[in-house]
Order: structure tokens, then sequence, then C-alpha cells
């Protein structure tokens, strides 16, 4: 509900800005939206940090189940904010973000220094994979509200797989940004965990109780392994296709059933960038990960590629 009342409050805000030029507009939907985030992360106990399409949903998932078996909750909810913790106190009150809009709130440098204290999950991903799954992202579910404020190409435009990726303010400079950013904010941290998508993929289970422990709740292996089975690539899509969480709006339910394409969950393939370009270009992307990106995370040009159906 307060979800709800904070969109409704952020569109009267708009409508009555509506006299304003487009770009101050934008600017001040950026900053009413970072002032909303600023309050979750002051309160949080726990702060989920990740660029998106890096696997977020997937995680947000799992753990949802996994709480809800620990704790012994009852119905089909998402994890969400404080959502869990207003119905035990025991657990934590977790804010999922991509602090894409903070900086317009609290300025660039200051808003990273409010993660200082928090404990922090740094959820990361090969940014070519995470450059590609954006594009279906805008393609085909980003609203074009979103996109304007976020400054991908215009709703309506045609843009190539390639050229939306090479795009500086929406492909992959972007994302190199977000994570070269991170990787210089993770020495001044109190507690921060990096926890790669490609890791979670080859050991969900270890990695969802690396996890759970390092929020501070109670470690279960078998909650742990109904989660990450509950949290299966066919599984979620058929909670997607059901709308099974719909409360949490838009994030899990299919722009269009017919079109694979624009569904939350899409491929989950690792390496899976390779097949949308040719090796010129395949190379080139390549090329500008090894040149930007931080070693701190540990990727390299070698994008192990996981076999077909593997999850």
């Amino acid at each position: 509900m307060s979800e709800l009342w904070n969109t409704i409050t952020r569109q009267v805000a708009l409508l009555l800005a509506s006299f304003l030029p487009a770009e101050r507009r934008i600017a001040l939907d950026r900053r009413l939206r970072g002032r909303e985030e600023y309050r979750k992360l002051r309160l949080a106990d726990a702060v989920v940090v990740s660029y998106g399409k890096s696997g977020r949903t997937w995680l947000r998932v799992m753990l949802s189940r996994y709480l809800k078996l620990v704790y012994g909750l009852r119905g089909e909810r998402l994890l969400g904010f404080d959502n869990f913790h207003r119905r035990d106190a025991r657990i934590p009150r977790i804010f999922f973000t991509h602090d894409n809009y903070l900086r317009d709130y609290r300025g660039d440098e200051r808003s990273r220094r409010d993660f200082a204290d928090k404990r922090v999950v740094l959820l990361v991903r090969s940014p070519q994979d995470t450059a590609v799954s954006q594009y279906f992202q805008w393609k085909h579910r980003m609203r074009p509200q979103k996109k304007r404020i976020n400054r991908y190409p215009a709703h309506g435009t045609d843009v190539s797989v390639y050229d939306f990726v090479m795009r500086p303010e929406s492909g992959l400079p972007k994302v190199l940004d977000f994570m070269n950013g991170w990787a210089e904010q993770i020495p001044h941290l109190k507690e921060a965990l990096v926890l790669r998508y490609e890791d979670l993929r080859a050991d969900p289970e270890g990695s969802l109780r690396r996890v759970v422990r390092f929020l501070g709740t109670p470690d279960d292996p078998a909650a742990a392994r109904d989660a990450v089975e509950y949290a299966s690539v066919e599984n979620m899509r058929q909670l997607e296709e059901k709308r099974t969480f719909w409360l949490a709006g838009r994030r899990m339910t299919p722009k269009d059933k017919s079109n694979p394409d624009s569904f939350k969950v899409r491929r989950a393939k690792v390496g899976g960038y390779r097949d949308y370009f040719d090796e010129a270009q395949a190379a080139r992307i390549d090329a500008l990960v090894r040149g930007r990106l931080s070693p701190v995370y540990g990727y390299t040009d070698e994008v192990r590629v996981a076999p077909e159906g593997e999850r």
C-alpha cells in the first residue's frame, strides 16, 4: 500500500508541475524517486544493490521463499523492503535498489557514502549479458516514462541490439560506469558481500546460504533447497504467467504472453550475449570490457557459457 501511495503522490506532484519544461519535469521525477529511495535506505537493515537485469528478481524470489519457510509466513508475497519485517520483526528490512535515483536527491558522490554503515549485497553480472538483457527490457517491457527519465532511446524508435549496447547513455558504457563506481566503494563499506550472477547460477543453493548468513538470518539447508527449486526458470515463468506476485506491480508479469522476450524471466543464459552479434561486434564489445572494467569482480574475456537448458 505504501508503494502505491508513493506512486500516487509522485504522479500528483508531476501533474502539478506539468507547466515546467520537459527536462525540469524529468529532474523532478528523478528527485522524487530518489527521496523515497533515501527514506528506505535510512531505515534498511540490509541493502541489495545491482544494475538492472543482473539477476535481482531471481534472488528476490529465492529470498522471499526462503524467509517464508524459515519464519513460517503464509501467502505468496514477494519480499519488498519491510513487508516481511512487519509480519515478523526478526526478518531484516531489505532495500533493493539499482542506485539510479539516489544521486539525484543526494548528489553524485554523497549518495554512495550513505551506504557505508549498511550491510550491502552487491549483485553483479557479466556486463555484456547485462547490457543485452537491458536491450530486451527496453524494447519489450519498459514504460515510456521510464525510458524518458533514464535517457533510453525514445519509445517506438528502431535501435539494433548492437547500437543499443554500445550507446553510452544506456548500454555497456553505463553498465561499466556503475560497476566501476561500486568497485571503488567496496573498501569503504562496513559490511559487503559481492555476489556474481554466474556463481549464483553455478551453485544457487550455496550462494543463497551465503546471502542469508550475511543478512543475519538462520541458515536452513532444507529451506535453501526448496527456495532454489521454487525459483527455477520454469516455475518462475509459470508464476509470471499466473500473475502470482501481482501485488509487486509489473515486475513479475509478462508484457505479452505470446512473446518470450517480453517476460521478466527471459533466457537466464550465461554468455548468451554472443548469440546477438557477429564476431567483429563481439570482439569490440569484449575489448571495451577488458579495457574499462575493474578487475575486482574477476570477469575476463573468457565468459563461461552454460549448456542449453541449464539455469
